[in-house]
């Protein structure tokens, strides 16, 4: 995802974006629009491909997971009951209402999603601040403090009321499901919130309803299944002790996320093991140290898999830093080394990026880590990062204007003769080979 950057008597907007003033920001101040830029094949990329999948997997997942809290679970035979109350219309009838409620429950949150994603422009122009990434994950570690015990978050009783009202038809299942985010709030409440935020500064809003459908799915598809199969509930674990073990697990995947905020605040050869850090706390405490008991005889596992599941995730993203390798050895830009270049016949490649752009990250801990391109880059290319999220970056005001920047990350190829290849530009993150092709035709 590329983040637009608005800036007054700077930018030419492409056409269709629409126009708007900021009132004489500097760069390290300026209004951020996290939106999608089109690329120069004309393809507008955010979350996409395999990442877009696996992101829809684990919020699905996530979604399933929110149906063990203390909130959800009890509610599972009251939704059966009232679904078995119509099954005297027979499997199609139950079958409509099933799909009438999770039809409600997708609409709340879909709409929540794309709510969530369209204030993307205030949420993008406020990430550059570390102050406000710092109250974000304040705030998602509150929320987190709730789900571990510390205070109770509760929804007015007024509200509760409202959502609890019955009405009959297909209207009445579709009423339920609009609710059930209401009367679920205390528990799922934190962690839709946070996932809120993190759509947010996706700023897509097709994304932002996908992302929300999926969740909804995720939370209603268990009770619709045992709506239409109501004979299997007896089978299902008892309430007890062992949802708030589920309660405190969606706890510290708030804290990931809020490590996943505050991450730009610390210095880059601290931030990769940040998530680390909190994947084994997570796995320390959910499986080994809490005391959690529960009445079935696998919940001792379950704990132990899921504290070992974040021991490996852990290892896994420590031994990827540890081990892949050397980066690009980058130089600050100036008029001198370009025209040093020049002279020497090299090409050069310059890339603006920001701290808080998150593609831009992802660009330097994969693709610039590549071996090849470190290998190319040292041997054939001059390598030049412009940093727009230093406070004296308004000194590269003129170069935004002269490469004619739209947004971060943007990479732009300077052929020996120092002139620009604009066909090879790219706005976005780029896989490593696709780079590498660039780079080899550049030469």
């Amino acid at each position: 995802m590329a983040v637009q950057l608005g800036y007054q008597n700077v930018f030419r907007y492409p056409e269709g974006y629409p126009q708007w003033e900021s009132k004489g920001f500097p760069v390290a101040h300026a209004k951020l629009t996290p939106q999608a830029i089109p690329d120069p094949s004309g393809v507008t990329r955010s979350v996409a491909g395999w990442a877009m999948l696996w992101t829809l997997f684990g919020v699905f997942v996530g979604g399933l997971a929110l149906n063990l809290t203390p909130c959800v679970y009890p509610l599972i035979p009251i939704t059966v009951s009232y679904f078995s109350g119509r099954s005297h219309r027979g499997k199609s009838g139950l079958f409509g209402h099933g799909v009438c409620y999770i039809g409600g429950l997708a609409l709340t949150n879909s709409m929540l999603g794309v709510v969530a994603a369209l204030t993307g422009s205030l949420i993008g122009a406020l990430l550059q601040s570390p102050l406000v990434l710092m109250i974000i994950a304040a705030v998602l570690v509150g929320f987190a403090l709730s789900l571990f015990g510390f205070w109770e978050l509760r929804v007015p009783f007024w509200l509760t009321r409202a959502a609890s009202t019955s009405y009959s038809g297909f209207f009445g299942s579709f009423f339920m499901g609009v609710t059930l985010g209401i009367v679920a709030a205390p528990c799922i409440g934190p962690f839709v919130l946070g996932l809120l935020t993190w759509v947010a500064t996706l700023g897509d809003p097709l994304i932002g309803f996908l992302v929300f459908f999926t969740l909804s799915l995720g939370l209603g598809t268990p009770l619709f299944i045992l709506a239409i199969f109501s004979g299997q509930l007896a089978k299902l674990p008892k309430s007890g002790e062992w949802m708030n073990w589920v309660r405190r697990l969606m706890g510290w995947v708030l804290v990931g996320m809020a490590a996943y905020f505050v991450k730009p605040v610390f210095p880059i050869a601290i931030q990769p093991y940040l998530l680390a850090v909190v994947a084994i706390a997570a796995g320390i405490h959910l499986g080994w140290l809490d005391q959690t008991a529960a009445t079935f005889r696998l919940f001792p596992w379950v704990k132990t898999v899921a504290g070992t599941l974040c021991l490996v995730f852990a290892a896994l993203l420590i031994g990827n830093q540890v081990f892949k390798g050397p980066s690009v050895r980058w130089h600050p830009y100036s008029t001198q080394l370009l025209a040093d270049s020049e002279e020497k016949q090299k090409p050069v490649i310059i890339d603006f990026y920001a701290n808080w752009c998150a593609p831009c990250r992802k660009l330097d801990q994969i693709t610039f880590h590549d071996p090849d391109i470190v290998r190319l880059s040292q041997d054939d290319f001059v390598m030049v990062k412009v940093d727009l999220t230093r406070k004296d970056a308004e000194k590269y005001d003129h170069l935004l204007t002269e490469y004619d920047v739209k947004g971060v990350p943007t990479i732009v190829f300077i052929d020996a003769a120092g002139n620009e290849r604009t066909d090879l530009r790219f706005i976005d993150f780029v896989e490593p080979d696709k780079l590498l092709n660039r780079m080899v035709s550049l030469r």
